[in-house]
């Protein structure tokens, strides 16, 4: 059985422009955003890609036209082959009604309720209902889908199935937590042999949303909504939350059975409709460090009472003792540690997919255990290998081509494959940064190791070299480290978890290592950790382990190789100009050793 999952709409931007006031970039963070396709052949999952990492427009909401010719391509079939589509979105009829219910009460003047019920027809209608996913489909790819093959999965539903297939299919309770979905922003439940139960009383409504308000509150300190959030999270280890905390004295109210809500309810089509409320306990926003801070102290440590809160509840009605935990609030990984931690689950996984990254995987997964082939193909129960590692690679013809397009700005070698590793590890053991570029493209948010930035974090002043030189971007930003699986809990006070390998745990950074890797440890004494593996990553780990015997610091920095408001590189074109616009150092692309000429090099600043 083939199923195609895809993520996408061609109106959904413009919709939200004219209706919604959202414009600029914002008009791709509100729904659609992280656009892409995931394509499952007979339960393994072969191919899955961001449409932004191949149309260039970062978070995009556009229809994934290129994502779904890549995947397809990848695995030799047609779209005649597929058996089903799988959407990671469920606006069905019944959805509209409960949407317009939803406004019809809320606490709002008349003409507002009929602007917002104009907007959300103009929606439902152009962009996200079943007829019009279906003609988007056809127009955009010249195929039109059979209706009776093309499922519809709720989008926390998607989520959840995400986590499950990627964590490898065990039974487990989960929790799902994001800005919001058709209508609500989170729920809880169970999976038992492919079987997903939802725990109705504990599902939140979007006008309740954690994730929209920390997305409130990203866009009151500047940031963008839906995409700096990580922002918030790092700017959190400069300050102590206040007390009390405004946010839980003042807006968030807990309830007995694990749910919560808003003493002022989101206004969903006001964006900033909480700001006077922000205002009036931080005061006026100020563009400084030690303002934002504050906020997002307070935020942070909101967030984490919330998540906390639906957690214990989550233990009492469920006997599961794994939990997944997906969504777009999941990868606020300072929270993740200590909310596993304080828990009584013997594992929590949080998947590379855990954003709307992963829910086209998700909602193919969904389909086919849900819909059997004739033959029988489908609903298969048996674990799956996983990987990150599920977009393009390119061989020796396109990187030399992409180099032959630079001319005279680089210089380049081929190395063997014995050579790269020795050649790097060499190179990093002095304040240089650079790019790599390994390999089948990474799925999700985080680099994971196949298009990276790399550099030595024994360096104080290394996250300055690479926040301003490189990645052009806020100072106070972290760094993640990458560590090999068998050292991180001798450098790492890793607690109950013994491996991260997708950056979705922060753990403290023992003392005896603090001066060791400054350059990857964050102003509150943590860290972000991806552990690797020979198995999973074995250049890579080499690469490491060989940096390691030469230094004695048993890490290297790795971060995401892009600039500030650009999608991680995905092709050897993309790399060289990079590359180029850049300080990066050396580019190892494949195995092909690059360095700038004096005609390129950029004047240090």
């Amino acid at each position: 059985m083939i199923v195609l999952g895809c993520n996408g709409f061609s109106g959904v931007s413009r919709v939200f422009a004219e209706r919604f006031g959202a414009v600029g970039t914002e008009r791709h963070y509100l729904l659609g955003h992280d656009a892409g396709a995931a394509l499952l052949v007979d339960g393994e999952l072969v191919a899955a890609v961001e449409e932004e990492r191949l149309n260039r427009e970062k978070k995009t909401t556009d229809f994934p036209a290129g994502a779904i010719e890549w995947c397809l391509a990848e695995a030799g079939v047609k779209l005649a082959d597929v058996d089903l589509i799988a959407v990671p979105w469920d606006f069905s009829a019944g959805v509209l009604d409960g949407m317009l219910s939803d406004i019809t009460a809320a606490p709002m003047p008349p003409a507002a309720k009929l602007d917002l019920i104009d907007g959300i027809g103009a929606l439902y209608t152009g962009a996200v209902s079943h007829e019009a996913i279906l003609t988007d489909f056809a127009a955009r790819t010249g195929f039109t889908p059979d209706p009776d093959k093309v499922v519809f999965v709720p989008h926390h539903l998607a989520h959840a199935t995400t986590g499950y297939y990627l964590a490898g299919m065990p039974d487990a309770a989960f929790l799902i937590s994001d800005g919001r979905a058709e209508r609500y922003s989170s729920l809880t439940g169970e999976i038992r042999d492919g079987r997903i139960t939802v725990f109705d009383e504990s599902v939140i409504g979007a006008e309740h949303s954690v994730g929209l308000l920390f997305a409130a509150i990203t866009r009151f300190l500047g940031f963008v909504p839906n995409n700096d959030e990580y922002k918030v999270m790092g700017l959190a280890g400069f300050a102590a939350p206040p007390t009390p905390n405004p946010f839980l004295e003042h807006l968030v109210v807990l309830h007995g059975d694990g749910r919560y809500t808003f003493r002022r309810p989101l206004a969903t089509d006001d964006p900033r409709g909480l700001d006077a409320l922000f205002e009036r306990h931080f005061g006026p926003v100020q563009d400084t460090v030690e303002y934002k801070a504050r906020v997002a102290a307070a935020a942070q440590q909101m967030l984490a009472v919330v998540t906390s809160h639906q957690l214990r509840a989550l233990e009492a009605r469920t006997d599961c003792d794994r939990l997944l935990f997906e969504g777009g609030v999941a990868l606020n990984c300072l929270n993740n540690t200590p909310l596993f931690e304080g828990s009584r689950f013997s594992d929590m996984h949080v998947s590379f997919g855990a954003s709307d990254t992963g829910i086209t995987i998700g909602a193919a997964v969904h389909a086919w255990l849900e819909h059997p082939d004739s033959t029988g193909r489908g609903g298969r129960r048996d674990a799956p290998a996983v990987t990150p590692y599920l977009g393009p690679a390119y061989d020796e013809t396109a990187i030399e081509e992409a180099l032959r397009e630079a001319g005279d700005r680089i210089t380049w070698r081929r190395l063997d494959d014995g050579d790269v590793v020795e050649q790097v590890a060499q190179l990093l053991t002095e304040k240089v940064v650079i790019g790599w570029f390994e390999g089948r493209l990474e799925h999700g948010p985080r680099a994971l190791g196949h298009r990276s930035i790399l550099a030595n974090p024994g360096f104080p002043d290394i996250k300055d070299v690479i926040n301003t030189r490189v990645k052009h971007r806020e100072p106070f930003r972290p760094f993640a480290p990458l560590v090999l699986e068998a050292d991180a809990s001798r450098v790492f006070d890793m607690g109950r978890k013994t491996s991260s390998p997708y950056m979705t745990f922060v753990f403290p950074v023992r003392p005896e290592f603090r001066d060791v890797i400054p350059g990857a440890a964050h102003v509150d004494g943590t860290s972000r950790v991806q552990t690797v593996t020979d198995s999973a990553t074995p250049r890579l780990a080499a690469l490491l382990r060989r940096f390691t015997a030469l230094t004695g610091v048993p890490c290297l920095i790795n971060t995401s190789f892009n600039v500030a408001g650009e999608p991680i590189v995905c092709s050897p074109a993309d790399a060289v100009n990079c590359f180029l616009s850049t300080e990066i150092d050396h580019l190892m692309l494949g195995n092909h050793l690059v360095t700038k000429t004096e005609v390129a090099r950029p004047a240090r600043t």
